[in-house]
């Protein structure tokens, strides 16, 4: 073992708290303790098996495996048939809701299926992203109850290893390894614990139980999702993704559990998304009330309502998964990188940036979520009139837009529309909700607005809106402006507009979120070029429906669904050339992109339709 499998090569796991990602191979390589965005344990996703993994499969050739989710269930099973027989291996993470002081935790099952099949354990852990090789020990103790165990202690980091048979020291490799043979019928476990306090050892838990529980817990959650429509699987799989990548505590929906996986190999794009981003506010709540999942919408409205509390003028972009503000961006130089891909970022300073379109993004949210029914407060709507006021003062200054260019600010034709869709979903809360507000005046500025967006963002030459005003590049965004109201899929400028970025940017049925180059890009002020964007993919199925060339649509959305990969899960991009998922994996973006396909497609409520409430 040295790298990384491929991207689509892992399989997620998750308690709610963290996650983990297992590949093909049957080894652990990625894992953050005891949160989302904690510093990993297990990174020889971003280097190599010295930077921590955890890896069980056979010793004798592989000649065939397989791997599958339990139906909904997140619980992963990996099928190794060799010429002595077959080893499954079982992965799962215990879930923990809201109000459990369950600490995370990994257990991983060896179960015989047929014949006698040689394997081999190697659990390799280095803390803070590789950086710190803990002091590792056997521990054996007798009260209140038998118990040996592995302890692993570094600084403020401690993790306990137990199992049926506890893997030795390898002299001179730092690391610990256990070779045996599994029989037909034979079952062996292992679990690894985290600890909050180093002098408290956490109490052994029983693998199986543990497994019944964790069963019933996905099924209990996956049997509230309601959809009856094409490629259940796939909406089900996608949904039950975003479950997996919430932080229970507080709501939050992180973009992705890593960072620093690459938009394109060799390149520098590389980001960490283990934060919560406006820009899904109203896709996360669309995604999860339309299709049952209503207390998870409320989870994610109380996270968001918490977040921008405060001061509209410090209103940011994104936030850390308890709401934190401050994500200051270092590298970390001692990993070389997904396929020595560097640099390796922690932390993200696009946190800073002004983006006029998350006002639009909250404001659509928090109206969905009352005509979903959800109870609007007094101090929510207060927060609502202050971030409208303060958007009155800044919403003709130039931004970084929705992708988070780090080149020069521009009128992003993207984020004017939703400066739009902040006054527009203002005065609909006086007319339908009857709440107060100045609905004349915002009128009044939405009309402004839209004026100057169909004046300026057009380009009658190109027969396009363009990414910014006065320009010429094209950007997908300018696909969401019949999904967000401003303009009717039927427009002749929208039909214009979606042929010409299919000619120009779409390349089979994957299209990219705007033209990049090998040489310095003088709107993103970035070198190199990434992959497609699978949610700007499926954006263009909806533009497709919206306006009216249905068939096609399908089509798309049929094709783009077999991209995931064998376990149902999609990366921020895919590489057009190779195939290849590129970008942080699994991408909330990308999930929440085909639910609201699907939403569009096959009749469900989308986010420019008018109250629908109690069904109506």
């Amino acid at each position: 073992m040295t790298g990384p499998g491929l991207i689509e090569d892992y399989a997620l796991l998750s308690d709610l708290r963290t996650a983990a990602l297992v590949g093909r191979s049957g080894s652990l390589d990625w894992l953050c303790l005891p949160r989302f965005d904690s510093p990993s344990c297990f990174s020889r996703l971003l280097g190599g098996t010295g930077d921590g993994c955890w890896s069980i499969a056979p010793t004798e050739p592989v000649r065939e495996s397989r791997r599958r989710y339990r139906d909904d269930v997140l619980v992963l099973e990996t099928e190794f048939r060799t010429d002595s027989g077959v080893l499954r291996l079982i992965d799962f993470m215990p879930p923990h809701e809201m109000n459990e002081s369950g600490e995370p935790c990994v257990m991983r099952i060896v179960e015989g299926v047929s014949g006698e099949v040689p394997f081999q354990l190697d659990w390799v852990l280095r803390f803070d992203y590789g950086d710190a090789v803990p002091w590792v020990r056997r521990v054996r103790m007798r009260e209140p109850v038998l118990d040996e165990h592995i302890l692993a202690i570094a600084g403020p980091h401690t993790v306990v290893l137990r199992g049926d048979e506890l893997p030795t020291r390898v002299e001179g490799e730092r690391a610990h390894r256990y070779t045996g043979t599994i029989s037909a019928g034979q079952r062996m476990s292992w679990t690894m614990q985290w600890a909050s306090d180093h002098g408290r050892t956490p109490a052994p838990l029983d693998p199986e139980q543990e497994l019944r529980e964790c069963e019933e817990f996905w099924r209990a959650w996956s049997d509230k999702i309601v959809y009856e429509g094409p490629h259940p699987q796939a909406v089900r799989r996608s949904l039950t993704t975003l479950k997996a990548l919430t932080y229970a505590p507080t709501g939050g929906i992180i973009a992705a559990p890593t960072t620093s996986l690459p938009e394109a190999v060799p390149g520098n794009r590389n980001w960490d998304y283990r934060y919560c981003w406006l820009r899904d506010a109203t896709l996360v709540l669309l995604a999860l009330d339309e299709f049952g999942c209503t207390s998870e919408a409320e989870a994610w409205r109380s996270w968001l309502v918490r977040a921008v509390a405060g001061d509209p003028a410090d209103l940011q972009i994104m936030y850390g998964i308890g709401g934190e503000r401050h994500l200051v961006e270092w590298e970390l130089d001692w990993l070389p990188g997904y396929r020595s891909a560097s640099p390796v970022r922690v932390g993200n300073a696009a946190y800073r940036q002004t983006q006029l379109d998350v006002y639009g993004e909250v404001m659509d949210a928090l109206h969905l979520a009352r005509e979903r029914g959800l109870a609007e407060s007094e101090e929510s709507w207060a927060v609502q009139r202050g971030m409208l006021a303060h958007l009155e003062r800044i919403w003709r200054r130039p931004d970084r837009g929705l992708w988070e260019v780090r080149g020069p600010d521009r009128y992003f034709t993207h984020s004017q529309v939703m400066v739009w869709v902040a006054f527009d979903r203002a005065i609909r809360a006086t007319e339908e909700d009857g709440l107060p507000g100045s609905a004349d005046h915002w009128r009044e500025l939405r009309e402004e607005i839209r004026e100057e967006v169909l004046r300026e963002a057009w380009n009658p030459e190109l027969g396009a809106f363009t990414q910014f005003y006065g320009g010429t590049a094209l950007d997908a965004a300018v696909l969401l402006l019949p999904s967000v109201g401003f303009l009717p899929g039927t427009d002749e400028r929208m039909r214009s507009t979606v042929e010409v970025i299919q000619r120009e940017l779409q390349h089979g049925v994957l299209v990219d979120r705007y033209t990049t180059t090998e040489a310095p890009n003088d709107v993103d002020g970035l070198t190199g070029r990434e992959g497609s964007f699978l949610a700007c993919s499926f954006w263009m199925v909806d533009a497709l429906a919206y306006c009216g060339r249905r068939d096609e649509a399908v089509r798309m959305f049929d094709e783009l669904v077999g991209m995931a990969n064998d376990v149902g899960l999609y990366a921020e991009e895919v590489d057009g050339e190779t195939g290849c998922f590129a970008g942080n994996f699994p991408q909330a973006f990308s999930h929440l992109a085909l639910v609201n396909s699907a939403a569009v497609l096959f009749g469900g409520r989308t986010r420019e339709q008018k109250s629908r409430r109690n069904g109506l």
